[in-house]
């Protein structure tokens, strides 16, 4: 086949790859998306966030159910159909997937469907079912993601040892779970299938779940966890593995101690590695990290002049919504403009239950560099809203400069928080000052009522929590 030529050649079509597919061609750049799996969206959509979304809304209908009891409304316990949840799971995702192959057909964007492989800096080959396509490109933008990390003492071969993506398949609910990792994807899937009848175990083996997480906001989780799972067991390390039979054997060391048991399915969460192998980037200038992480500056440029890389491959938070923006600023630098990276604000969300969500400058953070703050909260045992659908255990945190009173930080736990924190994010973007959110009225009875009496509270005046303004 004879080479096409392309201005921008975008190599993996998750939220960062489409992303800056579809704003090329919006800027009227020639583009050609490449993408080795049949369906567009990237683990992100087919395998991560939106699966697992799905299956925690699930599951989260199971647990209010049960919760109505005490308010006088009792159900039965649930009859769970694992082949219907997957197809009412399976058919969100094709809906969604199918909505961005629509999309960049609207927009000119041609798709190759195939593994894509750097034979030089400015040539990409691309295997396809028909056979071996050759681009020639100008720009490149590398959008390949990650994959779920499998320690190959996990690696037993076993399909009962699962990762996300298998766990996230629902082939069944498994009696009994060990999940292997604390974060936020052990913690979201142990939620799932507790929920939905297994008994489940998790081992951590640092001394908190939920590391990356404020402490205060954490809290509520781990309450949580320990009465919805079988156990939580912190400072636990996974010694080996082996099959045994239909269950795994788990060797575990904790407190010093060895301890062995039997498990129907295992969930290993661990983190996740770069998908930077066998695509041929060593045949270009690109450079790595220690760790096998694409290295770019703040204007997502690689070490090579003609290739841009974002998302996971380029390391930091492995988060969609920042791969997405990391997606415009390659665009738009590619393009000629000025953007950066730089003092773009990132938020994060952890669809536990309750949800953790946080943007900003923590408070753990400002006590790290010697940064002078001060902390404003807000108890959501104080809020109306909270209070009628039985979820009082949130909490709204705003982390202040006491000199300018700008809200440099935003933390929340508790129900809906993941929908909450942009109003933290903009806050923080724009440069707001808590008098700025105490000014802003907020529709009552919210949940986003909160944020604006943790700024009240700052200047001692929440009208539903009484706080003493310091005095110089």
């Amino acid at each position: 086949m004879e080479p096409i030529k392309t201005e921008i050649v975008v190599v993996g079509a998750g939220p960062g790859g489409y992303a800056a597919a579809f704003y090329a061609a919006d800027l009227g750049k020639k583009v050609i998306l490449v993408e080795r799996d049949k369906r567009l969206g990237g683990v992100c959509l087919n395998q991560g966030c939106i699966p697992s979304k799905a299956l925690l809304y699930a599951s989260h209908t199971i647990a209010a159910a049960r919760e109505s009891e005490h308010r006088g409304i009792k159900f039965a316990e649930p009859s769970i159909d694992v082949v219907k949840l997957k197809s009412w799971k399976d058919s969100i995702l094709a809906r969604l997937s199918g909505g961005i192959a629509q999309l960049a057909k609207m927009r000119g964007v041609q798709v190759l469907c195939g593994r894509g492989y750097f034979e030089d800096s400015n040539t990409l080959r691309v295997e396809t079912e028909q056979g071996q396509q050759f681009v020639k490109y100008d720009h490149a933008i590398v959008a390949v993601g990650s994959q779920s990390a499998l320690p190959k003492a996990f690696d037993l071969g076993n399909p009962r040892v699962m990762t996300s993506r298998e766990a996230l398949e629902v082939e069944d609910i498994p009696a009994s779970l060990l999940v292997i990792g604390g974060g936020y994807i052990g913690m979201e899937l142990g939620t799932v299938y507790a929920t939905l009848g297994s008994k489940v175990v998790l081992a951590e083996a640092l001394d908190s779940i939920l590391t990356g997480a404020d402490p205060d906001l954490a809290q509520p989780v781990i309450a949580y966890a320990k009465k919805a799972f079988k156990e939580v067991r912190l400072k636990t390390k996974v010694v080996r593995m082996s099959t045994s039979g239909k269950q795994i054997k788990v060797e575990f060391e904790m407190d010093g101690q060895a301890r062995e048991e039997l498990y129907d399915r295992v969930l290993v969460a661990v983190g996740r590695a770069p998908n930077a192998n066998d695509i041929g980037l060593e045949n270009t200038k690109v450079s790595f990290d220690a760790k096998g992480f694409i290295q770019v500056n703040e204007r997502q440029q690689t070490t090579d002049p003609a290739i841009y890389a974002i998302g996971d491959i380029a390391g930091g938070v492995m988060l969609a919504h920042k791969a997405s923006k990391e997606a415009r600023i390659a665009v738009e630098v590619i393009a000629g403009e000025g953007s950066t990276f730089e003092g773009v604000t990132i938020p994060a969300v952890v669809f536990t239950n309750p949800e953790v969500a946080w943007c900003g400058l923590s408070e753990a953070e400002a006590k790290a560099k010697g940064i002078e703050v001060q902390v404003s909260k807000f108890p959501w045992a104080a809020s109306g809203r909270a209070l009628s659908f039985d979820h009082p255990e949130g909490l709204t945190k705003l982390i202040i400069d006491p000199d300018t009173e700008r809200i440099l930080g935003v933390g929340i736990v508790g129900y809906g928080a993941g929908e909450l924190i942009a109003e933290g994010v903009l806050a923080v973007e724009m440069g707001a000052t808590a008098k700025d959110v105490a000014l802003t009225v907020h529709p009552h009875p919210t949940l986003s009522e909160t944020i604006m009496e943790a700024a009240e509270a700052f200047y001692g005046h929440a009208t539903h929590t009484m706080v003493r303004k310091k005095t110089e």
